[in-house]
């Protein structure tokens, strides 16, 4: 397949299922359990994620949640959030993102509920992202960026058999404005993922 010359007919899986999870885009009214996990998790958020530099108020979580649903079904961006099946608590958010429909390319990243750290929940859905990626929206590249001193996101993807293309020195700056670097990992096959 060549690229992908229409992405908004692009049919995405509304929902992906795991063992423990069930993965979907964010849908209007999803705002107050988003605001509780981001507020939870705000402290660990903080040094990694430019968007949490300050809490949200719960008006702001569900206009993300509408934006981010609205950006989903134009094929803009895929945001997905996680949530623990049975519970159906809010465990995580994670997406592909900086989507190249030319290729398809696509960005996978995540973020986990400060009391669900430690459990395997981003490993399990980042896996799942990424075969849907591969079988749903014929990727051709899956990578995933992140902070090089951020050791606990760049583990997951290792233990997933992501690749290590490089680290980009001094490519960006923190949220508080330092430089710093950032590792590119990739899978470019499915056969690659464990």
């Amino acid at each position: 397949m060549s690229g992908i010359d229409e992405p908004i007919l692009v049919d995405v899986p509304e929902q992906i299922d795991t063992d423990r999870l069930l993965i979907r885009p964010p849908r209007p009214g999803d705002g107050a359990s988003i605001n509780i996990a981001v507020r939870e998790s705000f402290d660990q958020l903080k040094p990694w994620m430019p968007w949490a530099q300050e809490i949200p108020s719960a008006a702001q979580s569900e206009i993300f949640a509408r934006e981010s649903a609205a950006r989903f079904a134009r094929r803009e961006d895929l945001p997905l959030l996680l949530f623990e099946r049975g519970t159906e608590q809010l465990i995580g958010a994670s997406g592909l993102h900086r989507i190249d429909w030319s290729v398809p390319s696509f960005e996978v990243g995540y973020w986990c509920r400060s009391s669900c750290v430690g459990r395997g929940y981003i490993g399990e859905a980042v896996r799942a992202i990424c075969r849907m990626a591969f079988t749903s929206l014929s990727a051709r590249r899956f990578e995933a960026r992140m902070d090089n001193a951020n050791e606990r996101s760049w583990r997951v993807v290792e233990r997933l058999g992501f690749t290590l293309e490089g680290i980009l020195r001094g490519d960006t700056r923190g949220p508080s404005g330092e430089i710093r670097d950032t590792r590119v990992y990739s899978i470019v096959t499915l056969d690659e993922l464990r």
